[in-house]
């Protein structure tokens, strides 16, 4: 009786002793993607992704209604989705269109609610029109490459691998002359959705998840003030002002408006960088040095040569590298398919800069410029200023007769006129006649000459 009462008692208080331990709630967190996949939503993505990295996330999902958007930001995204650590799924709530539809491929699920559609890839311009082939040969690929990713798989009652996403039908969405796209069924029969759902909360459950910690990832004023001066049109304004303001105030005299305007836009430019912390110093100096590289071209060295040549190809260079993307590429190598748009955002804007200036300076520009700069100024008579008479110059080639000796300076008569002359050779006597030779420095040039018969009858 005692020995069970001990055994009890040491059961009772191995009980209580131990520690309670529970399983920790998964942590999910949500990303939704609305609206117009842009530079926005890279930005917003960007630091999703980074949170649930930061936060050990069990699960990253996307819930999307989207008709499409930018390339370029559709593949950052779905690139920063192939690298999280963590699973994927695509919650589609309508729409994954285009751009959305290559997002959600990424995915390592996709969920679809009752009446959604995914497809119809076919890369467009502004106006709804399909670009080149290239553009769709190269979408093709992205959407190939992407369900390539998923590998393959043994499907129930299968014996034999199958990708799980077929790369040629992934491929087929991008047909411009036949748009594939899949309703709900049509996607779940063809492999490229695992599932319809009313909900998160049912894809959750049908995923086996029942206890989690569900966080939607909000866009905030950062995001949206990022993902503005990341859009390629503003880039190219920026680049416009900054090259403009810097010609234009190296032209006037003092810190003005041009400079103010140039280091704003220089500021704006470079600030996402800045704040995500992906600007090299680097670029900084090499843009320091490409302006100093131009101030030396126009004020201290004369002409145009090495130093001007290479401060605007420093100043190109720095401008191009600071909006490189380099979250496409693993392995870190830039191809020039990642340079080419920048340097088509760059070259808009060099050439919106000479048109700038050219319309500034000219007598169409604003009025404020054309007082203040050098490149409009008119140094007028009734100013103060000096004119040169250039109305002598038409006599070079005539003949006259020297009125005074000329030793070397003295007067001359042609036509009828007296001028001030100087002999370019020998002293010439009162009388001899002279042909004028040139004109410079507001002063005559002659030299002794001969009358011709037919001059002397």
């Amino acid at each position: 009786m005692k020995h069970s009462l001990r055994l009890f008692i040491t059961f009772l208080l191995t009980a209580v002793c131990l520690p309670v331990t529970a399983e920790a709630a998964t942590k999910i967190i949500v990303l939704p993607l609305e609206d117009e996949i842009d530079a926005r939503a890279w930005q917003h993505t960007r630091r999703a992704c980074d949170k649930a990295v930061a936060e050990n996330a069990g699960l990253f999902v996307v819930r999307m209604n989207t008709y499409g958007g930018a390339l370029d930001a559709a593949d950052s995204i779905r690139t920063a989705l192939l690298r999280l650590p963590m699973p994927t799924v695509a919650y589609i709530d309508h729409n994954a269109a285009s751009a959305g539809a290559l997002i959600a491929l990424a995915c390592d699920s996709v969920f679809m609610t009752p009446g959604s559609s995914i497809g119809a890839a076919t890369v467009v311009d502004g106006q709804g029109q399909p670009m080149p082939d290239k553009y769709q040969a190269y979408m093709s690929s992205i959407m190939r490459s992407t369900a390539e990713h998923h590998g393959k798989w043994l499907a129930p009652g299968d014996s034999v691998l199958s990708w799980r996403r077929d790369p040629s039908v992934a491929a087929s969405m991008v047909n411009p002359e036949k748009v594939t796209a899949f309703s709900t069924s049509e996607a779940l029969d063809a492999g490229f959705s695992d599932g319809t759902v009313e909900s998160v909360d049912e894809m959750l459950r049908h995923l086996g998840i029942t206890d989690n910690d569900t966080e939607v990832f909000r866009p905030t004023l950062t995001d949206d003030i990022i993902g503005f001066l990341c859009n390629a049109g503003v880039r190219a304004i920026l680049v416009m002002l900054i090259l403009g303001g810097i010609y234009m105030e190296m032209h006037t005299p003092g810190l003005g408006v041009a400079a103010a305007v140039a280091l704003v836009a220089s500021f704006l430019y470079f600030l996402p960088m800045l704040i995500t912390g992906t600007l090299p110093a680097w670029i900084v100096i090499t843009l320091v040095a490409g302006i100093v590289l131009i101030a030396l071209e126009l004020f201290v060295i004369p002409g145009f040569g090495v130093c001007g040549i290479a401060g605007i190809a420093a100043v190109v260079v720095a401008l191009c590298a600071a909006i490189i993307p380099t979250e496409n590429s693993g392995d870190g190598s830039i191809t020039l398919a990642v340079l080419a748009r920048p340097m088509i955002i760059v070259g808009i804007g060099i050439v919106a800069a000479v048109g700038l200036v050219g319309w500034l300076t000219s007598r169409h520009g604003p009025k404020f410029f054309r007082r203040h700069s050098e490149l409009m100024l008119t140094q007028d008579i009734k100013d103060g200023y000096i004119g040169v008479d250039m109305g002598p110059a038409r006599l070079v080639g005539h003949k006259a007769v020297a009125m005074t000796d000329m030793r070397p300076s003295g007067k001359i008569l042609s036509d009828g006129e007296v001028y001030d002359a100087v002999s370019t050779g020998s002293f010439i006597d009162a009388g001899q006649h002279v042909r004028i030779t040139r004109y410079e420095n507001a002063q005559l040039y002659v030299e002794p000459t001969q009358l011709t018969p037919e001059e002397q009858s």
